[in-house]
């Protein structure tokens, strides 16, 4: 405990804010135990953060229990309670809403430090569940000790202690802390492998949490330089938009899956837990099919797409509604403008003719809805606008925004810069509106 003490006294200087997240439990109230003890060197200022998960019933006396300790010793105490928890894995719902809790209090009090109170054995448990579940080299190494966020680090002193080391501590001082019943539970995956696994891997090696660690680090720092190396290789082809697939289907295999596991890791931070070796399978199986463009679901609403010669990754592609009356100027959410105008000699796309007689009134402009359907000039026929889409090339990242032109009857008019319908006129005189569209330069 003393390595953990000193450690502390080493890291923090005077004025550093830290948040602490602290449950009543044996890891965190020694944590917490512990930086009241650099206190004592040190002007350091210490946020409680409290999160009652109302999942058990003992919850609320525990939340008391650290409510009054922070009290006592002076420390700042913020609360938070899980009121409902929307997705099917609990777990990982209630590490969002904790995380998004703590981002919220190192803003608030403009924290350089978030610390927590995992330890060896929680490191030993994550590795050996991604290994069974598959992840990528950055994923199977667990966490690290000092993760950097940018505006301030995440640390977890007590990495390098075991569960029994914690425990055999607080005892030792007479320092009151509270079991949560559920972690001897064999109904959860993680209490499982604490159970039943990991006391053959200690029973082998007594310091054998340390071994993990070590593997952790070493790759870690693989990891990294491959990570380096990736990004090199991506500045090559990427664009705007997205990476360039052709050029990413040129490289090894290995690589391949390299620059997918990089491009998923700047979206998963600190959550690549979630992201599993099927994911990158998927994508690229994805990339190299003839389809034209698809996309693959990822968690947290996240989704990675092929659109046409590109690759990107980007927070959901659902459609946001909307629904505008043409009067003489609209702008719309793909930040192209529809405006009435006197006059033109343009024969594009980007610019339609109609008689009045011909359609009621007023226009609207829209975005796309299902089974959406065209009569397109000199076609002879109707065709439905995801197939316009298609032979049009209107990437998937357009198509959700795009504006269509219908009359009051909902009949549509035109596609502003890929296809006009039948009711556009060319003969001067029989029309009596010209609408033109722009694009966003």
């Amino acid at each position: 405990m003393n390595s953990v003490l000193n450690y502390l006294k080493s890291l923090l200087s005077d004025g550093d804010i830290i948040v602490v997240a602290i449950s009543g439990g044996p890891d965190s109230m020694c944590l917490l135990d512990l930086l009241l003890k650099v206190r004592l060197h040190k002007d350091i200022k210490i946020v409680v953060a409290n999160v009652n998960h109302k999942l058990r019933s003992e919850s609320d006396e525990e939340c008391e229990f650290v409510e009054e300790y922070a009290k006592k010793n002076n420390l700042d105490y913020q609360y938070m309670e899980i009121k409902e928890y929307n997705h099917d894995n609990i777990e990982n719902a209630a590490r969002v809403k904790r995380y998004e809790f703590f981002n919220s209090l190192i803003n608030k009090y403009q924290a350089k430090y978030l610390m927590t109170a995992h330890h060896g054995d929680d490191l030993m448990e994550t590795i050996l569940m991604r290994m069974v579940r598959g992840s990528s080299l950055k994923g199977y190494s667990g966490f690290k000790k000092v993760s950097d966020m940018g505006s301030y680090k995440i640390v977890r002193p007590l990495i390098e202690l075991t569960k029994d080391d914690i425990v055999s501590y607080m005892d030792k001082h007479n320092l009151k802390y509270f079991i949560d019943k559920t972690n001897y539970t064999l109904d959860y995956t993680r209490n499982r492998y604490r159970i039943e696994v990991l006391p053959f891997f200690k029973k082998e090696q007594k310091d054998v949490h340390l071994k993990f660690l070590k593997f952790s680090e070493e790759l870690i720092e693989a990891s990294n330089f491959l990570d380096k190396y990736v990004k090199e290789l991506e500045a090559k082809f990427k664009t705007k938009d997205g990476l360039i697939i052709k050029d990413i289907l040129e490289l090894d295999d290995f690589l391949i899956k390299r620059v997918i596991q990089y491009e998923l890791s700047l979206i998963y931070t600190n959550d690549l837990f979630l992201v599993s070796d099927k994911n990158t399978k998927l994508i690229i199986e994805l990339l190299k099919s003839k389809k034209s463009n698809g996309y693959v679901n990822l968690p947290n609403g996240y989704v990675a797409i092929k659109d046409y010669k590109l690759f990107r990754i980007e927070h959901n592609i659902k459609e946001n509604k909307y629904h505008y009356i043409i009067d003489d100027i609209v702008k719309i959410p793909n930040k192209g403008i529809i405006k009435k105008i006197k006059s033109s000699d343009s024969k594009s796309n980007y610019v339609i003719r109609l008689n009045s007689k011909d359609i009621k009134l007023p226009l609207i402009v829209r975005n796309r809805n299902n089974g959406d359907k065209m009569e397109i000039k000199n076609l002879g026929g109707t065709k439905k606008i995801k197939d316009i889409f298609i032979d049009e090339k209107v990437s998937l990242g357009k198509r959700k925004d795009f504006p269509v032109v219908v009359d009051s009857n909902n009949v549509i008019l035109w596609l502003p810069g890929v296809k006009k319908s039948k009711f556009d006129v060319e003969r001067l005189g029989k029309y009596d509106i010209i609408l033109s569209y722009e694009e966003e330069k």
